[in-house]
């Protein structure tokens, strides 16, 4: 019946079903295991408000090829996110800049390190804060200390439960120090959200007779590895299989539990116009929660209403909460690698994902490997 199975229909499988039955015009059957579509990107309307229901989610992208494919299956609001930190009582904005700069230090010090952070970087330029640490000169040092301090080690703590040094580059690369006044957290050529929302997005891609959709069915459910076949239903199953959810749990553990982070997502209703001057802000170093979202900011709608989320990472427990992140750390990774290499053994599976591929993956990086995996592997 069906030429391709995928599991999991977040951007990984959908994107891949949507070029399998549109480009190839074969048949492709998504397993799901929640009950909607859009994985982690799934929105829906409370009190007529558009929320991200697994934490805000913001598309941004230098990749012009990627845009123009979403654009396929939306049209788009521009939307350029902005993200405070709550710093010793005051909000400042983030990722660290020259106007952060000038409100958390006095004037003449303020002008000081910024001559010198021109001096060392390019305007414009995002430096990790961890390499600046490595800076020789001591008013860097301190710039660099007080982030550190401040807005990084922990964050870091609530988000990965591990110092920032035994978190790989990749991760910690994304706290940086930006070299000029752009106050926007993102500085990517393309940055906008759905207009209808993402879930709308999702289905406009997945609308197509070649697409069957089974959802609040785990994989294990209807189908079975063994002795390096696939057995969908019980039947020998000789097409394809796309894999994109947890890596270990696809061959059972074999080589140990991959460690993944989890987040616990609460919505409060409150009775005002709005909450807070942004969409995001982040709490470092006050509370057990990393952020609070406002969804009116990304999604405008005249109401005496808003909706906020606040998130408190966790650690993951299967079957109690959802692996959002996997945690990179260098014996994870040869953990990963053995998987990797069994997966090779298998002639028909094609691993594809954040959790399949264990990668910190942002939307677009999505997008543009599911379509480099289809070009590769499939076309």
């Amino acid at each position: 019946m069906f030429d391709y199975i995928i599991v999991g229909a977040g951007f990984a499988g959908s994107v891949m079903a949507e070029r399998i039955a549109n480009v190839l015009n074969k048949k492709v059957l998504i397993i799901e295991k929640r009950n909607h579509i859009a994985g982690n990107c799934y929105d829906e309307r409370i009190e007529n408000i558009l929320v991200h229901k697994y934490g805000p989610h913001l598309f941004h992208t230098s990749l012009k090829e990627v845009w123009d494919y979403l654009s396929n299956f939306t049209d788009w609001d521009i939307y350029n996110h902005r993200v405070l930190a709550f710093i010793d009582g005051q909000k400042v904005p983030i990722p660290f800049n020259f106007n952060t700069l000038y409100e958390v230090f006095p004037n003449e010090l303020a002008k000081r390190i910024e001559k010198k952070l021109l001096e060392n970087y390019k305007y414009n330029s995002k430096v990790p804060i961890l390499e600046l640490k490595k800076s020789k000169d001591k008013d860097l040092q301190f710039l660099a200390d007080y982030v550190y301090e401040k807005i990084f080690v922990n964050y870091t703590a609530k988000q990965w439960n591990k110092k920032p040094e035994e978190i790989d580059s990749e991760v910690t690369a994304r706290v940086p120090v930006f070299v000029g006044k752009d106050n926007r957290y993102f500085n990517d050529k393309y940055q906008g959200v759905p207009k209808d929302g993402y879930t709308k997005l999702f289905q406009n891609m997945l609308n197509h007779p070649n697409i069957k959709i089974m959802l609040n069915t785990g994989f294990k459910e209807v189908i079975k590895i063994e002795d390096k076949k696939i057995y969908f239903l019980n039947q020998e199953f000789k097409g394809k299989l796309i894999f994109t959810g947890m890596i270990d749990e696809l061959f059972d553990y074999k080589f140990g539990k991959l460690p993944y982070r989890s987040v616990r997502m609460k919505f409060e209703i409150i009775e005002k116009k709005y909450y807070q001057e942004v969409a995001t802000v982040n709490y470092p170093n006050n509370y057990d929660f990393t952020r609070i979202t406002e969804f009116k900011h990304i999604h405008p709608i005249k109401t005496n209403k808003t909706i906020i989320l606040k998130e408190y990472p966790q650690k993951y427990i299967k079957n109690k909460n959802t692996p959002y992140y996997p945690i990179f750390t260098k014996e994870n990774q040869e953990k990963y690698n053995k998987y990797l290499e069994y997966s090779k053994s298998f002639e028909n599976i094609i691993l594809v994902g954040r959790l399949a591929e264990y990668k910190y993956y942002d939307m677009d990086d999505i997008v543009k490997r599911a379509l480099e995996v289809f070009g590769e592997k499939i076309k």
